[in-house]
């Protein structure tokens, strides 16, 4: 049996890309467990490491010797193989020759097919240490870099150049070359706190080495911990918590190998500009962790996050309060100026900012909305005043000053800039709100005129891209319509509003010039939605059948087809279901088969067996239960009531024979089993469901 040895991998390197690092840790990971694995070589452990200057892994036990393979080759068929008088044939001469034996030595392998010649040949292991060069090759090779470089005279090519690798198998340096670099024993510490080589003594103490004589601390996840303990107790220090994104974190992680943090200040006045536009510069621009005090307000203070142990960490800090305070001057001065003039001065020049070639200006964008925005508002019981004035105002903000300084901040400074105007406080809020749910799992609009701005928002961009020819296609999404028909989904379902997306899509199509023929898009727009839901449920746990059966039916109020979703899906787990699933495909089949115009008025006359006089009764006795319930969209309750017709259902088909010789009882027998499909098909095709 191979002996079993610890395995570390590290590639040292200049500055990695900080938004990339911890992607490219677990890509390099999953390239060197894939390569052990093809390779047949067994793994108990693996663990990643990443710094800003390397990528490594560390693999626990790994056999020195790659198992043995047995390769089976099989030949002619024995009765091709032989002749009659049992000498070899030329055909099994021919093919123990091509495997070096001679024909006694072949073996015989007995199939269903017949029993053949094989050849069974033992493979030696190759050496572990042989075969890890390529393996880690083949791993960088694989990472996810979209643009590559080069440097020196080398024709290597990597993210950042290499300047060391180690191979350390147990206490033995597997030598090769990786990326131009001979592999060896040496890392480096720490830029600045220990720049000089360190020999590594064996595998499992790499990280203890580093952090011990190189002031680095290799695994990241254990960086980003200290990171977060450090910010949280220096803004304890202060009476503060700190606000910690998890994106900026990981970032900062991604830049220091031994983290420092370091509290700093800035002026109480800076305070009076909104705490968004000094949040944003702190954590976008400068890397800052911002420090709120109990009830969320923002505090004059920051914490930001050093490489180093700093002997003079005063001069660090005045150094970071120093850098922030010209960007915070100008944060402060946009937001006086913009504030000299309304928002709703900035209408007129949304004439002379492109929206799209062909679907017109900004001004014309907010137009077609404002119109739909009031539309949905008289349709949902909101102000129809107050969602046409946010529609005019809601890419006003985009002009301000600090809007084009601070992009992210669109729809945030609409509100405080709508405030000091003194519109309605739903009106400013909207501003805000139009651009919600930003991403899947995102929060939704709070208030009515905000659910309706964005709402008519994402449809009207819905039609007009699709009419001009601008859909999706595979991974390509430019305008994020993707996104925007979730949102829609989303605020509809999510916000109970019980709206027709049929028909405020072919209102929306309206107001686009006719030239582009946008009414033309809305059936193609209706079925992108349609395929967004399927995700939404799928998503939610929901089985795909139960969407399609809902789906059949074509019902245009996404609210309502959610509720018959759910309805469905709780229906499912009764008794009867599975039972009047069957029947219900079992009529749709019957159904079909009939050519004519399908018969539908039922002739209580013509009922001459038990049992479907049985079934029209207690037809038309839970149909003047359940339809009322359909109406109002109390669909569970309805189909819990329709439940009680499995068993005279049953007995229908035990008993009576549907195609009748005689046509007159064949069609009132599917006269009846269509009101009873019909009655189904007001919730779902459940002709669809699958046992």
């Amino acid at each position: 049996m191979a002996d079993l040895r610890d395995l570390l991998i590290e590639i040292g390197t200049e500055e990695l890309p900080p938004k990339a690092l911890f992607n490219l840790s677990l890509s390099f990971e999953q390239g060197i467990r894939d390569g052990l694995e093809k390779a047949g070589l067994p793994t108990t452990a693996i663990r990643r490491f990443a710094t800003p200057r390397r990528l490594a892994v560390l693999i626990e036990q790994l056999p020195t010797q790659q198992p043995d393979r047995q390769l089976e080759r099989r030949g002619p068929a024995l009765s091709a193989a032989f002749a009659a008088d049992g000498r070899p044939t030329k055909a099994a001469e021919g093919f123990a020759r091509s495997c070096g034996v001679a024909v006694a030595e072949l073996q015989q392998q007995e199939t269903d097919k017949g029993v053949w010649l094989v050849h069974v040949n033992v493979e030696p292991g190759a050496a572990t240490a042989d075969l890890i060069p390529g393996i880690v090759l083949a791993a960088l090779a694989a990472l996810p870099i979209p643009k590559r470089m080069r440097w020196g005279d080398r024709e290597d090519e990597f993210v950042r150049p290499v300047h060391w690798a180690v191979l350390l198998f147990g206490d033995e340096v597997i030598p090769a070359t990786i990326m131009g670099v001979q592999t060896g024993r040496e890392t480096r510490g720490h830029r600045f706190h220990h720049p000089a080589l360190i020999r590594l003594t064996a595998p499992a103490d790499y990280a203890r080495q580093l952090a011990g004589e190189g002031k680095v601390i290799t695994d990241f996840g254990d960086r980003r911990d200290a990171i977060r303990a450090q910010a949280e107790a220096a803004a304890a220090a202060l009476n503060g918590i700190v606000v910690i994104k998890p994106e900026l974190l990981d970032e900062v992680a991604a830049l220091v190998e031994w983290p420092v943090a370091l509290a700093g200040n800035f002026e109480p006045r800076f305070l009076e500009v909104p705490a968004e536009a000094l949040i944003s510069t702190m954590q976008d621009h400068q890397r800052y962790f911002p420090v709120v005090d109990a009830h969320g307000r923002l505090l004059p203070h920051f914490i930001t996050i050093t490489n180093l142990e700093s002997r003079d960490p005063a001069q660090v800090r005045a150094g970071n309060e120093r850098v922030i305070r010209p960007r915070f001057s100008d944060a402060e001065f946009f937001w006086n100026q913009d504030r000299k003039q309304p928002l709703a001065a900035r209408m007129e020049s949304l004439k002379q900012v492109v929206f799209q070639q062909r679907l017109g200006t900004l001004a014309d964008k907010s137009e077609r909305v404002a119109a739909l925005a009031r539309l949905i508002a008289e349709q949902s019981q909101g102000n129809p005043e107050w969602a046409e004035r946010a529609a005019r105002l809601a890419k006003c903000d985009l002009l301000t000053q600090m809007v084009q300084e601070f992009p992210e901040l669109q729809g945030i400074m609409g509100r405080y800039y709508a405030l000091h105007d003194q519109e309605a406080r739903e009106v400013a809020q909207a501003q805000e709100e139009q651009y919600l749910p930003r991403f899947a799992g995102d929060r939704l609009p709070t208030t009515a005129t905000g659910r309706t701005l964005a709402l008519a928002e994402r449809l009207d961009t819905l039609i007009g891209i699709f009419a001009i020819g601008q859909a999706p296609s595979g991974a390509k999404d430019p305008f994020a319509l993707r996104r925007a028909a979730l949102g829609v989904l989303r605020i509809v379902i999510e916000g109970e509003l019980d709206l027709d997306l049929q028909t405020l899509l072919e209102r929306a199509a309206t107001r686009f010039d006719p030239a582009i023929r946008a009414e033309n898009a809305v059936e193609t727009v209706f079925e992108f939605i349609m395929d967004r839901l399927r995700s939404y449920y799928l998503d939610q746990g929901v089985l795909s059948d139960t969407f399609e059966a809902v789906l059949d039916c074509r019902p245009t109020r996404p609210l309502d087809f959610d509720r018959r979703v759910h309805a469905v899906s709780a229906f499912r787990e009764r008794p009867e279901a599975a039972r009047l699933a069957a029947a219900n495909k079992r009529i749709r089949n019957l159904l079909k088969k009939v050519a004519t115009v399908l018969p539908f008025e039922v002739r209580p006359d013509l009922l001459i067996e038990d049992a479907e006089q049985a079934l029209a009764g207690r037809l038309v006795e839970l149909s003047s239960e359940v339809i009322p319930l359909m109406e109002t969209g109390l669909y569970g309750e309805a189909l819990n009531r329709l439940a009680r017709l499995r068993e005279p259902v049953d007995a229908f088909f035990d008993q009576v024979l549907v195609m009748a010789d005689d046509p007159v009882l064949r069609d009132n027998r599917i006269a009846l089993l269509n009101e009873l499909s019909s009655l189904f098909l007001r919730v779902a095709d459940f002709s669809r469901l699958q046992d």
